[in-house]
């Protein structure tokens, strides 16, 4: 019960967090993107709260991993981190307080919500799929880690990051800011750099995940990577 409050609580604040820091940046309360990243951000975190509520173990595992996350890993956290809070903040500076980017018409903050909540469900599609959906890289002996092989885990190799992706490329749109784009550049790269070295751990100390790669090709985008 406990860890249930704590990842529902954790979830919630992160996602105030954001949306206050957000509207700060564009120093006024009547910020139409503010409004509508606060609100989708609120549908996407209640989301995510429900879909994991029933598994008391992999919540565990996403508020407190277990030994031998890789080094590298925790500096490409940082990094995405660092770059997120940028995206937030450049966004609100540009959208909210100085306009440096141009109106969008407003089927481009439509579009952007789409593709924030689409990405989202690719995102939930693949933790609920995989019992062993960490938030850091690791191999999971302690939980005996085996490899996912059905559902969307029959597409790509690594949906979730697929879904992260398809959610950054849309806060641009959603948050009115041409300039963000710059930032949600870099956190896409970082996530395609965490996705090959995920890869390349997975495919030298788990057991099967190598055989798994021989059937399922491709690791975020069928026919291309």
């Amino acid at each position: 019960m406990i860890t249930k409050s704590k990842f529902i609580l954790n979830g919630y604040i992160f996602s105030f967090l954001f949306s206050i820091i957000l509207f700060i940046s564009g120093g006024r309360i009547d910020y139409i993107q503010g409004w509508i990243y606060f609100f989708t951000n609120l549908l996407t975190t209640s989301m995510n709260v429900f879909a994991v509520q029933k598994d008391s173990e992999l919540m565990s595992e996403r508020l407190k991993p277990g030994e031998g996350t890789k080094s590298w890993d925790k500096l490409l956290l940082g990094l995405s981190a660092l770059v997120s809070l940028s995206t937030i903040v450049l966004a609100g500076l540009d959208s909210g307080r100085y306009h440096w980017s141009p109106e969008l018409h407003w089927m481009s903050y439509v579009f952007g919500v789409v593709l924030l909540i689409t990405g989202q469900i690719v995102f939930l599609s693949a933790r609920k799929e995989n019992k062993f959906f960490s938030t850091v890289v690791r191999i999971q002996k302690d939980r005996g880690h085996t490899v996912c092989q059905t559902g969307i885990y029959t597409v790509v190799r690594h949906p979730g990051y697929l879904g992260m992706i398809i959610s950054t490329m849309g806060l641009p749109l959603l948050l009115g800011s041409l300039w963000s784009v710059l930032p949600t550049s870099l956190a896409i790269i970082l996530l395609c750099i965490r996705t090959y070295l995920e890869d390349k751990i997975l495919k030298d100390e788990l057991t099967g995940y190598l055989e798994y790669t021989q059937k399922i090709r491709y690791k975020l985008v069928p026919w291309v990577w």
